[in-house]
């Protein structure tokens, strides 16, 4: 919507679909240095893993793929962490619980959008060194944040150098039961113990250009890359069983590097009819190399098993945006827009069993690709001091294509339309209680890794074959399909005199065409 910049809690009190913002004084209020920690204590909102090795954030509970992640509404790259942004850089955090046809379709959990700070006109030269320790191991990192206005130009560099130690065990008990008579028919003691080294370097940098009027330019390349070791420990005791174990003692090294490059832009114009157009895009490439070395042995120490893993991943993606939006007769909030995003995947990749390789029928080096295009609209308006509504279209066409264990590439093409509804509605106008009403449609697409079906055998039993139910080989299928939700969201709020709010949230989503990797 285009309206003059409101406070938080009134821009989230005027959003007829349901949002809410988190502004700078709610960011600096615990004086956190990272953009993970402040997430962490946002509403709805979880972090996997601990501080600052968390993953990608969640919303409503949902796994890993079904919250959207935005910076500046376009989708965060690959590679990219919540721990490379500091507050400083972060203007406001906008948690979006129903999708709208801007935002995309892809947030069957939720969205989560950071924007940046455009108009950060502080000079800024900063530089942070810490530690954490975990068990006696020290992780230190170093943190370089430099920030210079030059009259219309604004250029921003952030870089980061760190290393984490980590030493970490774990145990597990495996019962097998005979589901027909309920008696036990195997039961394993395992435990493990690995003990972890990451080393990092991240470098994001940004150059603005922005007049009074409004219009920007911007440009933002960036540069991730991250190598480690794992080493680790395995023991495995079985107690009840007519098979033998597959082994008593086994260690394995697990090494790997990543490196991403990215450049992306963006352009937006103000007219003087009041139309408002903006233009985003971006490229980039990264690289994975990984390697898995582990001995089996039985209880005298003899060895059973060697198994070698050596693999490489390239990906590229190319994506454009452009959408228009204009202002009418004052309540009509219109908007216009589409999307092109190409990626492309490949895959190379050496399994050797006791020196011999396996999985041949796979081949060693696969490919998957993926077009995306998408068109949308949507309007925003107010029927009365009552009511306001918001209806939205997006329609999305995708082509996948990936490598089948025979070595084609069939090709599958999809189409989603999202229809998006959402409605406000105030009982006294310009109380402080209202309730929302949100029907929509979202989907969550296969990742290219999920269309190379070439399996990945499991790191506890690294064989061929059947294996244990808890610890399965995965392979993906070149023929997957999005999963289709349909939901439905109803909010009550009410907002205080003081300026907080008071809000309990329903929301319902049925999915179709669940997404899952083979256990084999």
């Amino acid at each position: 919507c285009i309206r003059d910049r409101l406070s938080d809690n009134e821009e989230r009190r005027q959003s007829t679909a349901a949002k809410i913002v988190i502004g700078r004084e709610e960011i600096e209020r615990f004086g956190d240095s990272t953009l993970g920690e402040v997430l962490r204590r946002l509403p709805g909102v979880t972090v996997p893993g601990p501080a600052g090795r968390g993953g990608p954030p969640r919303m409503r509970g949902l796994g890993g793929g079904y919250t959207q992640f935005l910076i500046d509404g376009q989708r965060a790259p690959i590679g990219f962490s919540i721990e490379q942004l500091t507050p400083d850089q972060v203007e406001r955090i906008e948690i979006i619980r129903a999708p709208t046809a801007e935002t995309g379709a892809r947030a069957i959990g939720g969205t989560i959008n950071v924007i940046t700070r455009e108009g950060f006109r502080v000079r800024l030269n900063d530089v942070r060194f810490g530690f954490e320790t975990q068990r006696g191991r020290a992780s230190p990192n170093l943190a370089w944040t430099w920030n210079q206005p030059l009259e219309d130009l604004i250029a921003n560099v952030s870089a980061s150098v760190f290393q984490r130690r980590q030493l970490f065990s774990s145990r597990t008990v495996t019962s097998d039961e005979d589901l027909g008579t309920g008696l036990l028919v195997r039961e394993q003691f395992g435990s493990s113990r690995n003990e972890e080294l990451r080393t990092g370097l991240n470098v994001t940098s940004r150059l603005q250009w922005r007049r009074e009027s409004g219009n920007l330019l911007v440009l933002s390349p960036s540069l991730f890359h991250i190598q480690g070791t794992n080493d680790r420990r395995f023991t495995l005791d079985q107690t009840v069983g007519v098979d033998p174990a597959p082994y008593s003692t086994a260690f394995s090294e697990q090494r790997n590097r990543f490196t991403n490059a990215r450049l992306n832009g963006q352009w937006r114009q103000r007219f003087d009819n009041g139309v408002r157009a903006e233009l985003n895009g971006g490229g980039g490439s990264w690289t994975a190399r990984f390697g898995t070395l582990r001995n089996e042995f039985d209880a005298a120490g003899q060895g059973l098993r060697t198994f070698d893993d050596d693999g490489r991943v390239d990906e590229q993606t190319l994506n454009l945006t452009g959408k228009l939006s204009k202002l009418i007769d004052g309540n009509h909030s219109v908007v216009i827009g589409s999307e092109i995003e190409g990626s492309r995947r490949q895959e190379d990749r050496t399994t050797l069993q006791d020196g011999l390789p396996i999985l041949t029928e796979f081949g060693e080096n696969l490919s998957a690709s993926s077009l995306r295009l998408a068109l949308y609209g949507q309007n925003e308006w107010e029927l009365s001091p009552n009511w306001s509504a918001y209806a939205g279209l997006r329609w999305e066409g995708i082509t996948t294509r990936g490598t089948a264990p025979d070595g084609s590439q069939p090709e599958n093409v999809s189409n989603v339309t999202t229809p998006l509804l959402h409605a406000l509605w105030k009982p006294v106008a310009g109380g402080r209680d209202q309730v929302r009403f949100s029907l929509t449609r979202s989907y969550r697409s296969p990742t290219l890794q999920n269309l190379v079906s070439r399996p990945s055998l499991s790191a506890r039993f690294p064989v061929t074959g059947p294996n244990d139910p808890t610890s399965p080989d995965r392979a993906g299928n070149s023929t997957l399909r999005p999963e289709l939700a349909t939901g439905l969201d109803v909010a009550i709020e009410r907002y205080l005199p003081e300026g907080g709010v008071l809000s309990a949230n329903l929301f319902h989503r049925r999915l179709k065409d669940y997404l899952s990797l083979i256990h084999i």
